[in-house]
Formats: structure tokens, C-alpha cells, sequence
């Protein structure tokens, strides 16, 4: 039996926002091997400076990021798709291991497989430190918040 992700592509307006939901409370497990489940098995990623590829990677990847990024809370917001490709903006917030604090602002390109597996991923990210005052994500959304847009600043 194949492994299978629904909503499959062709996306519709409905089952975007579905999917990138979805990632957004994967992402939010800080759990490596779920999240790496959404992922075909052969996924390629460029994350930032680094080109990750297979989902063995994709788990040493995150279990690093996440040893790293302390606290990470993260939104997405559907930015636009076409077929089996979608673009995303997304904001996450977190503190490395002086306390300090950080919110990452980014972009990301998705190309799924018919499967509904993400079989690439390109994240472009750029990180602003932030007073603790300034924070404003505090873990996964409740599900009034689903579908609610993230500010750009």
C-alpha cells in the first residue's frame, strides 16, 4: 500500500488552506518524524543555506532545528497554488538558548506528488530579534484562528 497525504492535487481554494493548515500544526508538534511523514520519501529541500533530501535528513534537520529554535510557535498563510504547486508565507517565533528572542519571516514554494506528499520544499527565511514584550504567537492556533491571515509586521 502507498502512503498518501489527502487533500491531493489539483488543489481547489478549499483544500490549500486544508493543506496548509495542516502543515502549520505538524509543524507545530516540534515532532521530526511526523513531520517528516508529509514528505515523500526522496523529498528535496532548500532551507535556507542548507539542501536537505530524504526524509532521514529532513528528521536530523529538524531534531536540530528545533534543540536550537526553543519554544517555536509558527503560522502559515496560503499565498497562492496552481495545480500540485502552492506558495506560503509563514512567521514563527522562538528563543535560542541565551533567551534571547526571534521571530523569522519567510516565504516557502511546495510541490506535491499525486499522493498528497510534499516532494519539494524552498524556504527562503529571514529572522528579526524581538523583546519578549513583542511577542505574538503563543503556540499552535486554536481553531477559532484557523484561516485568520498573519500580520506582515
Amino acid at each position: 500500500m502507498s502512503e498518501s497525504r489527502p487533500p491531493f492535487p489539483p488543489f481547489t481554494p478549499e483544500s490549500a488552506v486544508v493543506k496548509v493548515q495542516a502543515a502549520e500544526d505538524a509543524w507545530n508538534t516540534r515532532d521530526p518524524e511526523r513531520v517528516a511523514l508529509a514528505y515523500t520519501p526522496d523529498s528535496i529541500w532548500r532551507n535556507r543555506e542548507t539542501l536537505v533530501r530524504g526524509r532521514a535528513e529532513i528528521v536530523e534537520f529538524l531534531t536540530a532545528k528545533w534543540e536550537r529554535e526553543q519554544d517555536y510557535a509558527l503560522r502559515k498563510s496560503l499565498w497562492g497554488f496552481r495545480g500540485n504547486r502552492m506558495a506560503v508565507r509563514f512567521q514563527y517565533e522562538w528563543h535560542d538558548d541565551t533567551g534571547r528572542w526571534w521571530r523569522s519571516y519567510g516565504n516557502e514554494l511546495w510541490e506535491f506528488s499525486e499522493t498528497g506528499l510534499m516532494s519539494r520544499r524552498e524556504a527562503s527565511i529571514n529572522d528579526v530579534a524581538i523583546t519578549e514584550a513583542q511577542r505574538r504567537i503563543f503556540g499552535p492556533r486554536s481553531g477559532e484562528e484557523h484561516g485568520v491571515d498573519i500580520p506582515l509586521w
